[in-house]
């Protein structure tokens, strides 16, 4: 019996070079120093021959080659770039060239077709070169593929008012629910906004500042042993070289070069040793971030309360709350992964289930 090709897998990953070639040929136009522009527009032409490289797999397998376009997700990361921010879609592409390179490794190790194998391991090594060129033009520090999946300002932002929204829009409707005056839900509504963003806001301080002492924690054990042990730290970075394929003597070198520079090697041993990145964000900025949004998200079903009354009220702050609803879990795909319109209609499930769960208390409680 013939073996089953992973085809559907196969167009996931033809869907992701589509968009990646989309994405890097709609960024390139907008970049106003040449030397970005040409680096993008080369990206989009390594991007093409990965789409390419996919088809042939399919012609060489005689799977039928379906036409594939960029999709939802991708459009509207290119209607940001163009009207929003452009430096906040590339970190983005970043993210999404880390992602392919982690997807690609677990294609790698995980199909036991040989075809795929080959073809995953030569594209994880184009991805991890697309991130290491991406990271040093936006400046970051580390191979992206091995940190942590942080997202940076803007995932504070979405999941803030996601958060706020949906635990407001749940106090809402309990109080609803408990039938009481509008001026009651008025209240109500206002409080919970302020409770909720305080205790987002404290709860990314304290995060943040966690973050940045173990960090600092780690670094100074860290700088300690270069000092004090130096054979030994020599010993140990090259053996992490030599498991990314360089030979022992080149290790060796490689490893005895860094530790010449103290501060070099002290970069090298936090990130590739204890895989820990510097912290992009300060404890204050994350506090009053993740703060803002929160209260901007939990504002939204209380906004209709400011200007109505009664069954209007009621309706509005309900449709306006589900649409805003949709709207975050459509925006959260970015960082997920998933497609536009099944992660906005998840968060939807969600806050409808919220509301529901929320008024039937507040009807029983009554």
């Amino acid at each position: 019996m013939e073996k089953q090709k992973p085809v559907s897998l196969w167009y996931d990953y033809l869907q992701d070079e589509v968009d990646a070639a989309y994405l890097y040929r709609c960024l390139a136009p907008l970049q106003t120093d040449p030397k970005r522009r040409d680096l993008f527009q080369k990206l989009e032409a390594v991007e093409e021959k990965h789409i390419e490289i996919w088809k042939d797999l399919f012609k060489k397998e005689n799977v039928p080659v379906k036409k594939v376009n960029p999709t939802l997700k991708a459009r509207l990361m290119n209607w940001i770039a163009q009207n929003v921010s452009s430096s906040m879609i590339e970190r983005m592409v970043l993210r999404e060239e880390s992602n392919e390179v982690k997807a690609y490794l677990r294609l790698h190790n995980r199909t036991s077709d040989q075809s795929t194998q080959d073809l995953a391991k030569q594209l994880a090594g184009d991805s991890a070169e697309h991130a290491e060129l991406l990271g040093d033009l936006l400046e970051l520090d580390t191979e992206p593929w091995h940190s942590s999946e942080s997202g940076g300002l803007l995932r504070d932002v979405v999941y803030g008012f996601n958060d706020g929204l949906t635990a407001n829009f749940g106090l809402i409707a309990g109080v609803i629910g408990a039938k009481v005056s509008a001026d009651f839900i008025l209240v109500s509504g206002l409080s919970g906004m302020i409770a909720d963003a305080l205790s987002m806001g404290s709860s990314g301080f304290l995060a943040a500042m966690s973050e940045k002492e173990v960090y600092e924690h780690e670094k100074s054990m860290e700088a300690e042993e270069i000092r004090v042990m130096p054979e030994l730290e020599i010993e140990e970075l090259a053996i992490i070289y030599e498991s990314k394929g360089l030979s022992k003597d080149q290790a060796k070198k490689m490893a005895e070069d860094i530790m010449k520079t103290p501060k070099r090697a002290l970069k090298d041993m936090m990130h590739e040793e204890l895989g820990l990145a510097t912290p992009q964000i300060t404890p204050f900025k994350e506090a009053w971030v993740t703060g803002l949004a929160t209260a901007i998200g939990a504002i939204i079903p209380v906004l209709p309360f400011l200007f109505w009354s009664g069954m209007t009220a009621i309706i509005i702050s309900f449709i306006i709350a589900m649409s805003t609803h949709f709207l975050v879990g459509a925006a959260r795909s970015f960082f997920t992964g998933r497609g536009v319109i099944r992660s906005g209609f998840d968060m939807f499930i969600v806050g409808f289930g919220v509301a529901m769960v929320g008024y039937f208390i507040g009807y029983l409680l009554l």
